[in-house]
């Protein structure tokens, strides 16, 4: 069975960055997302650079096994081309990316994938994450050493452990193909939309009957609305039966970085790369603003993330304690309070026979009372009139104790 396919892409800065350090590309058979590192020393050109070289694979192959060979290959040499770039531009050192990218051939839909991007198939109303992050806290996790809610809110999350750019190690990256039909919908997306929207609202975006268009522009719109901390790319992809009609053909689009071209300028006697929209100065008197880094896979380095996540969780404990300790004794102070009230008051009431006055309110929690007995008379039941007996049986509330005395003055008067 034939299939096609109808893909839209989207990007924004977000609210917090002042450049967007992503790359996506939505084309005929290759669609991936690139998500820069190294702020304003080169995160945007990275990711151009990978983008606009790996998008030139975006040619007809034969069977799965080219598609995989074509992505890798491309992938290799877009980090070859980082690598130069830096070699011939110190101050871009430290510059980097992520990639995540799959190529669709007939049925097949080929894999390539390094970083914290993501790819994920939506099919028959169940959403499945189909890369791993390349991340030290998503190893604590796999290994078990952490949860995923710990694994979201951790301050070291954005660690990677494998990128493409300025690293001294080749370049591992995941390979893997799966097969597609009709009514599959996949995505590829930066981490601005998977570490942000909560996961159950970006699987419903993407069961949703949404057009990829109406789709990708509600998962970026979500992604704003939580406050966009960091750049977000989306590319959605549907499946369709060769045979189903479309409004739109195929075509080749870049979003973010990739969208604008890299040039070399001439600065100050240097030749640098930049990318070809101009940052304001502004922009670049700011601190480089990526929290994303990388750091070479080692045991040492995953032992004391590990230390510093169980360092958390037991503050985190603490802090928790020390508010449930905080709740309890403010509410046994408040208890504590009403209770001395409730001894600034008297009632007259019966007690053996007998007219006394309490201390204290009449009513009662469950076992507790709120009142003793205070005071004795010499009055007995027996002496009063029945209207008197009824009233002192619902109690007679007195605000002093010279006021209830003053009660019992009158009832031993009649």
């Amino acid at each position: 069975m034939g299939i096609r396919t109808v893909s839209y892409a989207a990007s924004d800065v977000g609210k917090v960055r002042s450049s967007n350090q992503d790359s996506g590309y939505a084309g005929v058979n290759l669609f991936f997302v690139a998500d820069g590192m190294g702020g304003h020393a080169g995160g945007d050109i990275a990711s151009a650079i990978t983008a606009q070289h790996v998008a030139t694979a975006d040619e007809p192959v034969e069977n799965s096994q080219q598609a995989e060979q074509k992505l890798i290959d491309y992938i290799w040499q877009a980090n070859e081309k980082l690598g130069a770039s830096v070699a011939q531009h110190s101050e871009l050192a430290g510059m980097g990316t992520t990639f995540s990218g799959m190529f669709v051939n007939g049925t097949s839909v080929s894999i390539g994938h390094i970083g914290d991007s993501r790819i994920y198939l939506a099919r028959d109303g169940v959403v499945k994450q189909i890369t791993s992050d390349h991340t030290f806290v998503q190893r604590l996790v796999d290994t078990g050493r952490i949860t995923e809610e710990e694994a979201l809110v951790h301050p070291r999350r954005s660690v990677l452990m494998r990128v493409l750019g300025d690293v001294e190690q080749f370049p591992e990256v995941d390979l893997e193909t799966f097969e597609t039909k009709p009514g599959d919908r996949w995505m590829v997306c930066s981490d601005g939309l998977s570490g942000v929207v909560p996961e159950g609202l970006m699987h419903r975006i993407m069961l949703s009957e949404s057009s990829v268009q109406e789709a990708t522009d509600l998962l970026v719109g979500e992604a704003l609305e939580f406050g966009a901390p960091d750049n977000v790319t989306v590319v959605l992809v549907d499946v369709l039966d060769a045979k189903d009609e479309v409004e739109v053909s195929p075509a080749r689009n870049f979003v973010g970085s990739a969208a604008s071209e890299v040039v070399i300028e001439e600065r100050k006697g240097r030749r640098i790369l930049r990318i070809l929209n101009p940052m304001t100065l502004i922009e670049m008197l700011q601190k480089p603003e990526d929290p994303t880094s990388f750091a070479p896979e080692s045991e040492e380095l995953l032992e004391k993330i590990l230390k510093d996540t169980k360092g958390r969780i037991r503050a985190r404990r603490l802090r928790q304690i020390a508010t449930y300790l905080l709740i309890v004794a403010a509410a046994t102070y408040g208890l504590f309070l009403a209770y001395e009230y409730t001894q600034t008051r008297y009632f007259v009431g019966t007690n053996d026979g007998v007219v006394v006055i309490y201390k204290g309110i009449k009513e009662e929690l469950g076992p507790f009372k709120f009142s003793t007995v205070y005071e004795v008379s010499n009055i007995t039941l027996e002496s009063l009139t029945d209207f008197q007996r009824e009233a002192l049986e619902r109690s007679i509330a007195a605000e002093t104790i010279e006021e209830a005395r003053r009660v019992l003055d009158q009832l031993g008067g009649n």
